[in-house]
């Protein structure tokens, strides 16, 4: 048998989740930033959270409670590893700011781990334990930005749910296609939103009228996805449960919303949990047209960005 290398590194991109209208289920993968992690096989049954460089120092160092370690933790528990890990990240996602950094940091550390298996994990495994640290992020078990994250492109994950609640959290995950030529422009106002209070501001219910209405946006976006329509792109892409309870912490949300809009773009509203807002359009030059108005329209400091939508997953290294 081959033996396995005792270090491995890998990259693992920001992603926009939710997409306005699939909240907890619908993401892509934005490649233009994302989380390093380098992981290395140690003799003892631990896991050690290393350095930690990049956009953020600050991170946890016990291991539960670092998203990157949390599901190394419980790989060793479930797989009756002989061996641990030692984990160093370099952060390319700021804290709070809707792009998955939370999930970024998990992935690369699992496909990093994976590496060093005798028996390397499966996309599928992979997931779950990216989940754990996600978990540790927000309060709850949601796939929209892992998946993508780890598998690249436009990702569908829905939660398999179980009646044991000690077992591995997993999801079903669909790759979505990407019509050709679709764009994405990214503003990151330099705030942090944390995912936990975001989520607990939302409301438990919402009215069947409007159940009706974003499951008609929601139905509507898969099928302009396959179809390559973009004319159907831009009817259905509008966020009337998540937008209206989270804008007010963007602030001026609505401006630089509305000179996306004048500007051309299909829709625009708010990546994850905010702060940065995403739009999206056909082509680079309508994307640059597109970033340049969002930029003018912003009362903060801000980063922006404008990329093709690519399936761009994580990825080892070395």
């Amino acid at each position: 048998m081959k033996s396995r290398p005792v270090e491995a590194k890998a990259f693992a991109p920001a992603s926009v989740a939710n997409v306005g209208v699939g909240f907890d289920i619908l993401g892509f993968s934005a490649a233009i930033t994302g989380d390093t992690a380098r992981v290395e096989r140690i003799s003892e049954k631990t896991v050690i959270v290393g350095d930690i460089t990049g956009q953020i120092q600050n991170l946890p160092t016990d291991p539960l409670a670092n998203t990157a370690t949390a599901g190394l933790v419980r790989l060793i528990e479930e797989k009756k590893l002989k061996h641990g890990f030692r984990v160093s990240i370099e952060k390319g996602i700021p804290m709070g700011s809707g792009l998955g950094g939370s999930a970024a940091s998990a992935v690369a550390a699992i496909v990093a781990a994976s590496e060093l298996l005798e028996t390397p994990l499966t996309k599928s495994e992979m997931l779950s334990y990216a989940l754990i640290g996600e978990h540790v992020a927000s309060g709850s078990y949601h796939a929209d930005n892992v998946a993508p994250s780890l598998y690249g492109g436009f990702t569908l994950a829905t939660l398999q749910t179980s009646l044991d609640q000690t077992a591995l959290p997993k999801a079903h995950v669909s790759e979505l296609p990407i019509p050709d030529g679709l764009w994405c422009v990214l503003l990151h106002p330099h705030l942090e939103v944390a995912t936990k209070m975001a989520r607990g501001i939302l409301k438990n219910e919402i009215s069947l009228k409007t159940h009706i209405e974003a499951s008609a946006h929601l139905a509507t976006f898969m099928v302009a996805l396959f179809n390559s329509d973009f004319d159907l792109l831009r009817r259905s892409l509008k966020d009337i449960v998540i937008e209206p309870q989270r804008a007010h912490l963007i602030q001026g949300f609505y401006a630089v919303q509305k000179a996306a809009l004048d500007a051309g773009a299909f829709g625009c509203t708010i990546s994850g949990a905010g702060p940065t807002m995403f739009a999206l359009t056909d082509g680079q030059h309508q994307a640059l047209q597109i970033q340049n108005q969002m930029e003018k329209a912003t009362v903060t400091p801000s980063t922006s960005w404008s990329f093709q939508i690519k399936h761009d997953g994580a990825r080892v290294l070395s």
